[in-house]
């Protein structure tokens, strides 16, 4: 992860390690990965930031102190669809242990499943939710409303998110009404299973592990005991204020199409006390989760493994096959170690470019010297001199010139990275109208 003593990677995250290393309980979220540390599994993507109000150096704007915030104020909606339950997507259905996880993990307002201390997850909860409701009234609150105001309502309704290690809360505060939203990184959505296994004493080391340090926490991701990219997303539903109808998981076909995991494939898998994580989450790599806003329609929400530079997509192009056929997205990434600038992943961003409709990012998404030529236009917020890591140089003096033209607007959150003075920044890059 990048410069994490400079900018805390969100309050969850701070949250979930306090918690783990004062309270000695769950261990449960955390997103991203580090370039660095090189890929475990079909994904190759960059360190994510999920969007914080704290500051560089850990101060928090105005000491904002908030407890018990109400979900941003968003009314259900139910174009296009009915409120009634979804059609089933068929496969194995998950989704008691995804209603579990949210109970335990992301402290939802669910009953726990028989077996956990009322003690312990009380003492985890009160640190999760906590951290949370701060998140949502210093963060997803003013960057709704900034949303709100600034994306179209005809975009697209499909939104692809590249490099996001699972950062679903961000795609729903940008797009809270998408038809369905696809996250691609490292991290798989994990075993789901893990938490039946994980009782009595069993949970007493897991309790007990100190999570503080960042890259553990993404080394848990990966091998953990427990689904922490799956648990992650349950808790940005949470926040946002919807609820889970389903959990499957699924693989990628040869033409990119999805096949759900049948009885027999799940029964395949050795059970979590037989086999390390890693060989488990092969499997479990890919998650979709159907969810809606009370009253309202059912969303999609899919998380896909998988690596996204030149050399993987050639090799295994299936993904890219599944994204063309969505047609024209909308789209959005952040703090993706500027890797859309590099020639590596030059696959990747052609397929943005000819995909993408509407897109928001901050500078690690497609800069001005590929977009323009391809027909896009750009607007900026806030101020960006020049990247604030090494890996944004060959690409500084193209956002440098955009930001210098454009006019001054400001920007009131952080979104993704910060330049090289701390300042934050934002860029939308839509498609010019014929």
């Amino acid at each position: 992860m990048h410069d994490a003593p400079l900018m805390l990677r969100n309050t969850l995250l701070t949250a979930f390690a306090a918690s783990i290393a004062a309270s000695g309980v769950l261990a449960v979220a955390c997103h991203g990965n580090d370039p660095a540390k090189g890929s475990a599994g079909p994904a190759s993507s960059a360190s994510q930031t999920t969007p914080s109000a704290v500051a560089p150096g850990g101060k928090q704007p105005g000491g904002v102190q908030v407890a018990q915030v109400k979900a941003p104020d968003i009314k259900p909606d139910t174009k296009g669809a009915s409120a009634s339950a979804p059609p089933p997507p068929g496969g194995h259905d998950f989704t008691p242990d995804a209603k579990a996880l949210l109970a335990v993990g992301a402290c939802g307002d669910l009953p726990p499943p028989a077996g956990f201390d009322p003690k312990l997850l009380a003492g985890h909860c009160e640190v999760i939710k906590k951290a949370q409701d701060d998140y949502l009234a210093q963060w997803v609150r003013p960057a709704h409303s900034f949303f709100v105001e600034h994306v179209p309502s005809d975009i697209p309704r499909k939104v692809v998110y590249p490099f996001a290690g699972g950062d679903l809360s961000t795609a729903l505060t940008v797009y809270p009404d998408a038809d369905e939203i696809t996250t691609i990184s490292l991290e798989p959505a994990g075993d789901p299973r893990d938490l039946g296994e994980l009782k009595g004493g069993e949970l007493d080391l897991l309790y007990r592990v100190n999570f503080s340090n960042t890259i553990n926490m993404i080394d848990a991701m990966r091998e953990g005991s427990l689904p922490t990219q799956l648990i992650f997303g349950l808790s940005a539903l949470k926040i946002h204020g919807f609820e889970v109808v389903g959990l499957r998981y699924f693989r990628l076909e040869s033409d990119g199409s999805i096949h759900y995991l049948d009885d027999g494939e799940v029964a395949a898998v050795p059970a979590p006390a037989k086999a390390r994580a890693t060989v488990r989450n092969r499997v479990f790599a890919n998650a979709e989760i159907q969810f809606r806003r009370p009253g309202g329609r059912v969303q999609v929400y899919r998380h896909i493994q998988w690596n996204l530079d030149n050399e993987h997509l050639k090799s295994d192009p299936r993904i890219l096959r599944h994204l063309e056929a969505k047609g024209m997205i909308a789209g959005m990434t952040k703090a993706a170690s500027y890797l859309l600038s590099w020639d590596s992943f030059s696959t990747m961003r052609d397929y943005l470019i000819g995909h993408v409709s509407w897109m928001v990012s901050d500078a690690t998404g497609v800069a001005p010297k590929w977009g323009k030529p391809a027909g896009f236009e750009y607007e900026t917020y806030g101020d960006f001199t020049g990247p604030h890591i090494q890996a944004g140089g060959s690409i500084a003096k193209d956002w440098r010139v955009e930001f210098e033209t454009e006019p001054k607007r400001d920007l009131a959150f952080r979104f993704g990275y910060y330049d090289k003075h701390n300042a934050n920044h934002l860029i939308i890059m839509r498609r010019k109208k014929a």
